[in-house]
């Protein structure tokens, strides 16, 4: 999958790590680059072709696949984070984090599924997170709404295989993006997550894990989960 002459759809494009995606498609060479957002009068970036999307809503997400019917690449991007508990926390909040990163990238992914097969494969990018694979106290919505988009990329991969379609995942630790606002830890630069999963797309890499803390949490799920939540 070659970055240089796709048509690309970027969820949640109007910031952080969406709009950087954005902008290095063009950098590198996208033919075409679609940045959707619920409100597209906010994506300000130049040679872009903005589009209004709620990923929540099926149609929204089904007029913008008839809109975009040339796309041979779709990152899911958009997300949101409520800081949830699930067990004292507001259930509509918790549907929130579901609705939106679980049935949202779903949506995207069976209404863009017969667009790129009819393109040639193409492929599909799910931006995830360090969270998919451990629980935090205070977010725990978001963690389970994550560990269930990653189990969905997993199996729309395989679901996808026939045509050629390409399914990676991207892993990363916190991102300094209006969503991290007041995290006191370090932060990723967006712009280097956007291309360390684009590097994972153009090498065919099924999981591009972007941080240090990232591929540790990964590694200790093959441990004693008590020792993980013990140290963090």
């Amino acid at each position: 999958m070659m970055i240089s002459g796709s048509v690309a759809l970027v969820t949640g494009a109007n910031r952080g790590i969406g709009r950087r995606f954005a902008q290095q498609l063009l950098e590198r060479g996208a033919k075409k680059v679609y940045a959707t957002a619920r409100n597209p009068s906010l994506v300000d970036l130049p040679g872009v072709e903005p589009l209004k999307l709620d990923i929540t809503d099926p149609a929204s997400v089904a007029a913008v696949a008839a809109a975009a019917h040339d796309v041979t690449l779709l990152i899911n991007n958009a997300g949101i984070s409520t800081y949830t508990n699930l067990i004292g926390g507001d259930l509509d909040k918790i549907r929130l984090e579901m609705d939106t990163h679980y049935y949202g990238t779903l949506n995207m992914a069976r209404a863009f599924a017969p667009v790129l097969g009819a393109n040639g494969g193409g492929a599909i990018l799910n931006v995830l997170s360090a969270l998919s694979w451990f629980s935090y106290d205070g977010a725990n919505a978001y963690s389970a709404a994550k560990a269930a988009a990653w189990s969905l990329t997993n199996g729309i991969r395989l679901e996808l295989r026939e045509q050629g379609t390409l399914v990676t995942g991207v892993h990363l630790g916190a991102a300094a993006t209006d969503m991290m606002a007041g995290y006191e830890g370090d932060l990723l630069d967006p712009a280097d997550v956007a291309r360390a999963a684009l590097d994972g797309v153009e090498s065919d890499a099924y999981e591009v894990v972007v941080d240090e803390w990232s591929a540790t949490v990964k590694a200790s799920l093959a441990g004693d989960p008590r020792l993980f939540y013990q140290a963090s």
